[in-house]
């Protein structure tokens, strides 16, 4: 390719809405354009990497036993509502009408679709198991797009659906798919971490997504491990077993006392002399537009995921001060689980708090907190204690009890046993051997290809653009000469070209008329893996090579060049 023929306009300048370096990357680098808020247009050099983390996936999906086939981006609502999504999945699902009035969605996910399909095709346990994928683009109406293509509204995604006659068959292919994954990431240049995870509006019991660890702050979740055991999990699935701490507020009575003005932890907890894990916080909510009161360790923090699915519920957010006066008749800041009408409020204990003595709460009146309160002496009803809490780094491995550690982590695919969520409402069954009906137990495998583009821009830059790993970069050589207009250099550099070219090597030839500086910036912003550049020292017969990640650059013949190209790119 010619780069006075690509279709690429790259960016003085970072974009004025653009958070993560990826985003800004992709945008100034000329390889994506916004089009709407979340909706991007994949411009050549990205289709190019697109396609070639496509063709990975195609090719370990394949070799793993799976099908492809493509399904409809748009769908009626019909087959969501038999599945109990249709108004389960929230605002994200976008619907639509058609012209004869009939409900109809843009697809964010396709188990529904895929759960009919196999339905109506496959109707005997002879025919099991099965393993389908496909590479489409699907919607979501996320509220706050962020991140350009980490947190998109449009985006590219290949998802997989087996089905299955028993749990132990699921259970072998979801290994097989789990394998598969590793090999795709480790193919795109990129390491993952498989951590226990939430499964999310996609349902099923287990799952674990497949993480980028990243330095930078974009990475969607916080990521705990372990470095003495495999254990890792995603923030929203994580547990821990706690630090033996002081928990005991040593009041040799429960009282109520005066505390003017006094409403955070911290203030509390320098008032009374205590730490703050002798104190239960109460944090109020509104769950699927009910109250909801959680009492959680006044050290720890509510974990939103695992309340929303300790609730059973879809969508969470923070009680008004307002709304805390009228479903809890108390001042915020003062709250406690006493006198809470448990008819119209949900109220849920944190497991953090089971080991508490002699501790203090809110009293539900102004100014005012009770001392030396116990379990069991105090509150007459039997407690439901559940796990709300976020993890913290150095608490101590559920596994092996070694202090865990801390990073973030991009998510670029994710696996799930669906068991029979989708095929029993749907009714998708099959005939056993038997002769009985039974529905199909269910797996899902998916990962953001558009996603992963971003995560390897995310993992791979520096202050000069992107560094792209060699499998997946757009074009793998470029070739700049110094001055187009040299007779010599530009003999040479075509010579280079031409042959890269009948190697098979992805090469291009930078025959703009502008300044050499021009030329190294953007192949730097780009990232080509390597730069091949035709100068004055041509008349010595050398030209300079520099591979993009170390940015260290040698003096070749063009002959050596070729074969260095031949040597990192082509063994």
């Amino acid at each position: 390719m010619k780069m006075s023929k690509l279709f690429v306009q790259t960016l003085r300048e970072f974009p004025n809405d653009a958070e993560a370096m990826s985003h800004k990357l992709l945008i100034r680098a000329g390889f994506i354009k916004k089009l709407a808020n979340g909706i991007y247009t994949y411009m050549p050099l990205a289709q190019r990497v697109l396609t070639k983390i496509s063709n990975i996936v195609r090719q370990e999906m394949n070799a793993s036993g799976a099908q492809e086939l493509l399904m409809p981006f748009v769908q009626p609502a019909e087959i969501w509502q038999k599945s109990n999504r249709w108004q389960a999945y929230g605002k994200e699902l976008l619907r639509v009408k058609d012209r004869h009035d009939i409900d109809m969605c843009l697809s964010p996910t396709h188990e529904e679709v895929i759960t009919q399909t196999v339905s109506e095709t496959i109707n005997s346990y002879k025919q099991l198991p099965i393993n389908l994928y496909q590479i489409q683009t699907k919607f979501r109406d996320e509220i706050r797009p962020r991140f350009g293509l980490l947190r998109g509204r449009e985006f590219i995604m290949k998802d997989a659906y087996s089905f299955h006659t028993t749990q132990e068959d699921l259970e072998r292919e979801y290994e097989v798919m789990g394998k598969t994954y590793t090999r795709i990431f480790q193919r795109c240049g990129l390491e993952t971490k498989a951590v226990q995870s939430d499964s999310g509006a996609i349902g099923g019991k287990v799952s674990h997504e497949y993480m980028v660890l990243v330095d930078t702050m974009v990475g969607e979740n916080n990521v705990f491990y372990c470095e003495s055991c495999d254990y890792s999990a995603n923030s929203n699935h994580a547990i821990s077993i706690l630090p033996i701490q002081q928990t005991d507020g040593g009041f040799d009575k429960e009282e109520t006392i005066d505390t003017p003005n006094i409403k955070t932890i911290e203030d509390l907890s320098k008032f009374l002399n205590i730490n703050p894990n002798c104190i239960l916080k109460a944090v109020a909510y509104i769950a699927d537009s009910k109250p909801v009161l959680a009492m959680i360790r006044g050290d720890k923090d509510i974990e939103e995921t695992k309340l929303l699915n300790a609730l059973n519920a879809l969508e969470i957010r923070p009680m008004e001060n307002e709304e805390i006066e009228k479903y809890l008749n108390a001042p915020a800041g003062f709250i406690g689980y006493r006198n809470v009408d448990k008819t119209k409020v949900t109220l849920l204990f944190d497991e953090s708090a089971k080991g508490m003595k002699n501790f203090v709460m809110g009293a539900n009146e102004k100014d005012k907190h009770i001392v030396g309160i116990n379990w069991g002496a105090n509150f007459e009803d039997d407690i439901n204690f559940v796990d709300i809490a976020i993890v913290k780094e150095g608490e101590f491995c559920p596994i092996c009890n070694k202090p865990l550690k801390i990073t973030r982590g991009i998510e670029v695919g994710n696996i799930f046993q669906l068991g029979t969520k989708y095929s029993e409402p749907m009714k998708a069954l099959y005939t056993d051997e038997q002769g009985q009906l039974k529905p199909y137990i269910m797996g899902c495998y998916g990962i953001g290809v558009s996603r992963t583009m971003a995560a390897a821009v995310e993992k791979y830059h520096d202050d000069f653009g992107i560094i792209w790993p060699k499998e997946i970069a757009p074009y793998h050589v470029d070739i700049v000469p110094v001055n187009i207009e040299d007779e010599a250099q530009k003999k040479v550099a075509n010579e280079i070209y031409e042959k890269l070219n009948a190697l098979g090597i992805e090469v291009v030839l930078d025959d703009r008329l502008d300044r050499a500086g021009v030329k190294f910036k953007d192949a730097d912003l780009i990232g080509f893996p390597i730069r091949i550049t035709v100068g004055k020292t041509i008349n010595e017969g050398l030209v300079e090579f520099k591979q993009r990640k170390d940015n260290d650059i040698i003096k070749l013949t063009p002959d050596d060049a070729i074969k260095k190209c031949q040597e990192i790119l082509l063994n």
